[in-house]
């Protein structure tokens, strides 16, 4: 783009400015995203609407192109990457002004396994749905599960093995889980690209997604199915 049509985001008006962030959040443009928060808020937005309308809408598009192949991994991690500086901003405010949450994530690697790009995919895309996230990283032993679901009380527990080898280890965590009398009380996601629907059933997780646009979704349903049910 030429100088002289140089886009001055403090010029557009509300509705222009949410379109141009989603334009840029596509376009994996950090420090535009990171400007058009500040103006947001500068113009007497509440964090939550930036959130959902500038970030969460923008990474919905990002999102559901990644499932529809038109965009790959390194744009998606691109846009992702934006997405975080908006959220650095917002994330104190947030906290301030106890904004509602779709719920809270625990997600890693399971042990012997150490790939994390799929995991890594997840866990930003889910942070832009609007979850809280905590990645506990790769190589994850059961008590390491165990350990933060009972220190982070989170939603879901999303667990990823890239190898045909390190699968196994999912159903040493969920039958741990159901021993401890504590598997019900969470949301259980599984992923990576040696597993499929057959094999997330008869470990007994809620469900296998295929990607991280899918896990987002199966989230958010997951979710909302246990709210509607009155179990909190």
């Amino acid at each position: 783009m030429s100088d002289d049509e140089e886009i001055i985001l403090s010029e557009l008006d509300d509705d222009e400015l949410v379109q141009q962030m989603h334009d840029d959040l596509y376009d994996g443009l950090k420090e535009e995203i990171e400007e058009g928060v500040n103006i947001l808020l500068e113009r007497g937005w509440q964090p939550y609407d930036v959130l959902t309308k500038a970030l969460v809408g923008g990474m919905t598009i990002v999102g559901n192109d990644f499932r529809d192949g038109i965009l790959f991994v390194p744009e998606v991690l691109l846009a992702a990457g934006a997405m975080k500086g908006g959220m650095s901003i917002l994330k104190p405010l947030l906290a301030e002004t106890g904004a509602p949450r779709m719920g809270k994530m625990v997600i890693g690697t399971v042990k012997g396994d150490i790939h994390d790009i799929g995991k890594n995919l997840v866990a930003m895309m889910m942070e832009g749905a609007g979850f809280e996230v905590v990645d506990l990283g790769i190589n994850n032993a059961v008590e390491k599960y165990l350990e933060a679901l009972e220190t982070e009380q989170p939603d879901i527990l999303g667990m990823s093995a890239l190898l045909t080898t390190t699968m196994p280890y999912m159903k040493v965590v969920i039958d741990s889980m159901v021993e401890k009398g504590i598997r019900d009380d969470y949301i259980v996601l599984v992923g990576g690209a040696p597993l499929n629907e057959e094999f997330g059933k008869a470990i007994g997780a809620d469900a296998y997604c295929r990607d991280a646009a899918v896990a987002v979704e199966t989230a958010k349903a997951q979710v909302a199915r246990r709210h509607n049910q009155g179990v909190a």
